[in-house]
């Protein structure tokens, strides 16, 4: 019975990892191994910013929905605390672009009318 090397197999491993690489990343072991790392160090990266992006988002949309309505996203999150509703970004900005009736609701317990 043939034995594989375990140096094969972590090369393989590496190999697979690097598929759909251009040039010599995909085939090469050494400049493959150094792509891979790196593609790794940016994914941990991406999913800190993707977490930061979308809160970013999500606030740009709700700032949106209260300025049609006259109203300052800086005035809306203390008057949402004072009021003791406890809702995240996430929610109150799909709210706002699905439900607006909702949202405006929201609004208005939280103790801001709109101007409008």
């Amino acid at each position: 019975m043939r034995v594989k090397s375990p140096r094969r197999q972590r090369h393989n491993k590496v190999l697979k990892l690097a598929k759909g690489y251009r040039m010599a990343r995909h085939r090469w072991y050494k400049i493959a191994k150094e792509a891979v790392t790196h593609a790794g160090q940016y994914a941990y990266a991406g999913r800190k910013l993707k977490k930061r992006d979308l809160r970013r988002t999500w606030i740009v949309r709700l700032n949106a929905a209260l300025r049609s309505l006259g109203i300052k996203y800086s005035q809306f999150i203390p008057a949402l605390k004072k009021a003791n509703i406890n809702l995240d970004r996430k929610i109150l900005a799909d709210i706002a672009t699905r439900q607006p009736d909702i949202f405006n609701q929201i609004v208005k317990s939280a103790g801001l009318n709109s101007p409008k």
